[in-house]
């Protein structure tokens, strides 16, 4: 027997297109990426009550952004198991970040993929 959604913990955060979100990263030379590191951790942490937030999301990118590709994930994950949910990534997803470019293409569009259907399936309208 299916379960009722959980409730909304707090504010839902953005569906965002992967693809747009790319096009901005490489049109900005990297600073939209320090601006969706702010925003999709403080997002997560606003919702859930739970996490690293904005700023400290902002401040690893910026200092040890190799750390994000793992911390995201898990958050992410911590997100779907407090609704009794499977995550679709786990923090073993940072390991695409270590190819160059691909692996970087591939790990965000992994990341904001599962973001989106979080937040689609609490309401937010789709990226």
């Amino acid at each position: 027997m299916p379960t009722a959604p959980a409730p909304v913990r707090g504010p839902l955060g953005k569906a965002r297109n992967p693809w747009i979100s790319i096009l901005l990263f490489v049109v900005t030379l990297g600073i939209y990426g320090l601006v969706w590191a702010y925003k999709v951790f403080d997002e997560l942490k606003q919702h859930t009550g739970q996490g690293i937030g904005g700023v400290a999301g902002l401040l690893i990118q910026i200092f040890v952004g190799v750390v994000n590709a793992f911390l995201l994930p898990s958050e992410i994950r911590n997100a779907y198991e407090g609704d009794g949910l499977e995550s679709p990534v786990t923090p073993v997803v940072g390991f695409w970040i270590l190819l160059p470019i691909v692996g970087a293409i591939v790990w965000y569009v992994k990341v904001q993929n599962a973001m989106n259907a979080y937040w689609v399936s609490k309401g937010a309208p789709p990226a």
